[in-house]
């Protein structure tokens, strides 16, 4: 998660002390792949190697989107030009309420929500739980239970992102962003119980990614499928104040970078590939898992359903929180500052060299706030008077914003609710409605008119 060290007293959840760790090293180096065909190609000729935060040449290039993954209702697939959609109308002052969805106390640190593409709605508590909602009621037996493989769940760690595969109703994978006993970042696979669609399996795991992670604060979190069906991966920079190992400026490393990767690879030592399409597949120097770096601290990024449009959450350091916005026929590639700019501005600098690089839609300063949560375009059909509006809130303050884009390009914001709780994470149901996540309280709200 991504609280800072300014409100470390101020808190429910202190902020983590930047106490660094040994790194350990990057496991499993994706494999060559041809185009992802029902039929997996031949396994690499060579061992994935471990590397310890260095430029890795992949072994494994996918060279095509994966082709079934965009056919699963109800998320619509943007075309390669996004189609067109209404033009959102602004939500007033105080225009929008929470209905209480699961009251005070029954969850335990919820940090993330999200649908299966049915009814049921999917929370993962920090400590290493994944509880289910059916029929408005929390059920009693977790879905997932992974507390003894989460290592930490104080501060920034714990289980951070859960995302399920766009086949998941043919496949039954999901996957999910936890930290391990060593203070590491694993991106891992789990299957649903075949005979209990409410439980999954635990001795399903598969790990495509171990990332060392030098400090226990900036781990990002988040793991959510885009409109191409290939998944991201949202990394911070590993920690500390001021990113004093240049992480975000450094795409030799995966830290401070949004990962896109194929997941329809598996020749049973390799569970991912590189597709052929990421912007730095043919640069040895950087690693090809990149689709974006630059980053602070990623907390919470969504595609909007309509368009494929891509809205990131960037968590600043002393003065500046801010949101990005990448378009559907983005290429990848772009760099959004972090060291170099917070928000808008040089950081640490009276000047800066901002040339190539990517400045937010829309930022906050710390008399707002202090600790972004990124949300969601509201998609859904029940308030139409909130369609097109992309919110986001701050953890400190509760704040929630509803930002929309103007037809000369710009974007214009206005201050919606002022909740005065902890918002760890907004959420979407397979209907395209929205949910926000009261971290301390264990609350989650429907948002609405």
């Amino acid at each position: 998660m991504k609280y800072k060290t300014l409100f470390l007293l101020l808190l429910v959840l202190p902020v983590a002390a930047c106490i660094p760790r040994a790194t350990e090293p990057i496991t499993n180096t994706p494999p060559v792949v041809a185009e992802p065909t029902a039929t997996l190609p031949s396994a690499p000729t060579t061992t994935p190697e471990t590397v310890v935060e260095a430029p890795a040449s992949p072994t494994a290039i996918s060279t095509s989107p994966i082709e079934n993954a965009t056919a699963v209702p109800p998320t619509p697939t943007p075309t390669e030009t996004p189609t067109s959609t209404p033009t959102p109308m602004p939500v007033q002052v105080n225009s929008i309420s929470l209905k209480t969805i699961i009251p005070e106390g029954q969850l335990v640190r919820p940090t993330y929500l999200t649908h299966a593409f049915d009814n049921r709605l999917f929370i993962i508590e920090q400590v290493g739980k994944i509880r289910i909602v059916e029929n408005g009621v929390l059920l009693a037996e977790p879905f997932l239970d992974l507390q003894d493989r989460v290592g930490s769940f104080a501060n920034e760690q714990g289980l951070l992102g859960l995302a399920f595969h766009p086949e998941y109703v043919e496949n039954g994978r999901f996957f999910v962003n936890y930290t391990n006993p060593g203070g590491s970042t694993v991106i891992a696979r789990f299957q649903v119980n075949s005979g209990n669609p409410n439980l999954a399996d635990p001795d399903s795991e598969r790990i495509l990614l171990t990332i060392g992670q030098p400090f226990n604060n900036h781990n990002g979190g988040q793991v959510g499928f885009g409109p191409d069906g290939f998944l991201y991966i949202a990394m911070g920079d590993g920690g500390s104040a001021e990113d004093p190992q240049n992480n975000g400026q450094n795409p030799a490393t995966l830290l401070g970078s949004l990962l896109r990767i194929d997941v329809n690879y598996d020749d049973g030592t390799n569970f991912y590939a590189v597709p052929s399409t990421n912007p730095f597949v043919n640069d040895d120097a950087i690693r090809n898992e990149i689709w974006s770096y630059g980053w602070r601290n990623p907390w919470r990024f969504s595609f909007d359903r309509a368009t494929g449009d891509l809205f990131v959450a960037d968590v600043g350091q002393y003065t500046y929180e801010e949101v990005h916005f990448q378009p559907a026929n983005s290429t990848g590639g772009e760099n959004y500052g972090w060291n170099i700019m917070e928000g808008q501005h040089c950081f640490n600098a009276e000047s800066c060299n901002s040339e190539g690089l990517q400045l937010p839609i829309f930022e906050y300063n710390h008399s707002s706030g202090c600790s972004i949560t990124g949300g969601y375009v509201y998609r859904g059909t029940a308030f139409p008077s909130l369609t097109g509006n992309y919110f986001v809130g701050d953890y400190c303050t509760g704040i929630i914003w509803s930002v929309i884009p103007q037809a000369d390009g710009s974007w214009t914001n206005t201050q919606v609710l002022f909740l005065e709780k902890q918002i760890s994470s907004f959420g979407e149901d397979a209907n395209g409605e929205l949910y926000a996540v009261g971290h301390a309280t264990g609350e989650v709200w429907q948002i609405q008119p």
